[in-house]
């Protein structure tokens, strides 16, 4: 199945964010000009790591770094040997999840909710009573953000609501879903075939009454009815590149049951540009 930053409406938001975009055989490859040093050149989940279009790129926009993600086809060691060989090196932190959690939603909703722990389903029930709202309006996105800004450390990015609202508009085909209690919210995105777990927020309240279980599962109902085959976490604790923050949500994430799914982590080569 195509990673969502590999489809058109991905494509359209980055460059409403100033990248720049090249499109290659249904390839997405995302150059971001910086002044005087050149550019980098980023490839995230390929479907096929093309080593000749990269290199022609990289002349083109004079790269002096590519960043490349790769979607795990064959194995991790398999991945790894090849980029080593084209002078790609690990990077010890990846851009991307390099770990995530998938749930099969083409089975019946009545074993995925199976299928949830205890605690997820005890937070469900318990929270059936808060009332979610569906986000449609920049207004409505505005309030949302607002909200985000207020919940979380000053230290914590939050989007800007001009580029959440390039989001929306991007994905409007696949129509994103932002959903939002009083105390907590989540987007969701999707391409036809995974809907994604995109960004979320919880304040203090929201942690305590753990209303972003119900969030969540209002977000799978949404996928399943949308006709996606598999809900993506988008990332969940992975050892090999560890960051204990990730710890928290990961056991919350692990609540609703599903596969892990590794990826090979992120490759990094630095090339001196040609103008």
């Amino acid at each position: 199945m195509i990673d969502i930053r590999q489809t058109q409406e991905y494509a359209n938001y980055l460059k409403k964010e100033g990248w720049i975009v090249e499109r290659i055989k249904n390839s997405n490859y995302f150059i971001k000009k910086l002044p005087l040093i050149g550019s980098i050149l980023k490839i995230q989940r390929p479907k096929e790591i093309n080593f000749k279009k990269i290199e022609k790129l990289c002349k083109k926009h004079g790269v002096f770094q590519v960043i490349l993600e790769p979607k795990l086809i064959t194995s991790i060691e398999d991945y790894h040997n090849l980029l080593i060989s084209h002078g790609f090196k690990l990077s010890k932190s990846p851009y991307l999840p390099s770990k995530t959690l998938q749930i099969d939603i083409t089975q019946p909703i009545s074993k995925i909710t199976a299928n949830l722990k205890k605690d997820a389903r005890l937070a469900i029930r318990k929270n059936l009573q808060f009332t979610i709202y569906n986000l449609q309006t920049n207004k409505e996105i505005k309030t949302f953000r607002e909200a985000w800004k207020k919940s979380v450390k000053f230290t914590r990015f939050v989007p800007s609501l001009e580029s959440l609202i390039n989001l929306c508009n991007s994905f409007s085909i696949h129509h994103p879903l932002i959903l939002t209690s009083h105390n907590a919210g989540a987007i969701f995105l999707r391409t036809e075939a995974t809907a994604y777990y995109w960004q979320a927020f919880t304040n203090k309240e929201g942690r305590t009454s753990l209303s972003q279980y119900s969030l969540v599962y209002q977000g799978i109902l949404w996928a399943k009815r949308t006709a996606c085959k598999v809900f993506d976490f988008e990332g969940i604790y992975d050892p090999r590149f560890p960051n204990k923050s990730w710890s928290g949500f990961t056991h919350f994430k692990k609540s609703f049951g599903g596969k892990e799914v590794n990826f090979p982590g992120c490759y990094t080569k630095f090339r001196f540009p040609r103008f």
